[in-house]
């Protein structure tokens, strides 16, 4: 069982946050801004999904895994409120959201199915946002001349999401879902997470007047596909997953747990729900 601690971000998101907040680049202000604007819907359904998981176990199991669910879905609230905040100022400078009543869609589309279907979906997105995470924590340069605010925002996010990669996973495990469905998930998030990224990523640029600068364009190749590119890195773990002995576990670093001790002052422990 992983041991999760919740934990309340230090930092006010009551205060305006400027344009092109990540280091005046318009690229990464809009792709990190889509990303944002998907998470309170996603931890959301990620939340509800673990809990019915959760409860579908034997008592005996869910005595072993009660702490760390309730783990899982205290930081997970924690992302929902604290993203929903910071959505509220960007949506100050016209931008407009339209990949959560997309996604809103799609996930009723879930309900009354086999509760595995919903764990299997969350332990793919929980993939992403691990692989995100570990390339954040190890790129963490990137936010050096943000805001204090914001660069505690996105890595402490990062770090907590690489600390709970493997409790949807591991409850999918437990109640019998099978590999195959495990990666056709996988393959229909792929697409869906991708191409909404790219896309509310380009809606945020359009709105902004920055889409067809040539410094924009310049940014998105270098940090997705460039030499240390999110895209190029990602890559070979992502398709690790498809792998019927895979597990999250597999892919872990130092990163998450350094940075969650090296800024503990920037966040003070709760209890979990």
């Amino acid at each position: 069982m992983t041991e999760l601690l919740v934990r309340r971000l230090l930092i006010d998101l009551e205060q305006p946050v400027e344009r092109h907040w990540c280091n005046g680049d318009a690229f990464l202000s809009a792709w990190f801004n889509a990303l944002s604007m998907s998470f309170p819907v996603g931890e959301q359904f990620f939340i509800d999904s673990v809990r019915n998981g959760f409860k579908a176990l034997p008592a005996e199991q869910q005595d072993q895994r009660r702490d760390e669910v309730q783990g899982f879905i205290g930081q997970e609230a924690t992302h929902r409120r604290i993203h929903a905040l910071f959505n509220a100022q960007i949506q100050k400078h016209g931008l407009v959201n339209e990949w959560e009543p997309r996604a809103r869609e799609r996930l009723r589309l879930v309900e009354g199915t086999d509760l595995r279907h919903g764990l299997a979906i969350t332990a793919a997105n929980e993939h992403f946002t691990a692989l995100f995470a570990e390339w954040m924590l190890s790129h963490a340069r990137l936010l050096d001349g943000c805001e204090p605010r914001l660069q505690a925002l996105w890595l402490w996010h990062s770090a907590e999401e690489a600390e709970h990669k493997c409790t949807a996973f591991d409850l999918y495990q437990a109640l019998g879902g099978s590999h195959a469905w495990r990666v056709k998930w996988m393959r229909r998030v792929t697409w869906i997470f991708l191409s909404d990224t790219l896309r509310q990523t380009a809606n945020n640029l359009r709105r902004d007047g920055t889409l067809w600068r040539w410094s924009t364009w310049r940014s998105a190749v270098r940090h997705l596909l460039g030499r240390e590119g999110l895209l190029r890195l990602s890559y070979r773990p992502w398709r690790a997953y498809f792998r019927p002995d895979f597990h999250p576990a597999q892919q872990s670093s130092d990163l998450s747990a350094n940075w969650l001790r090296e800024n503990a002052r920037l966040f003070t422990p709760v209890s979990a729900p």
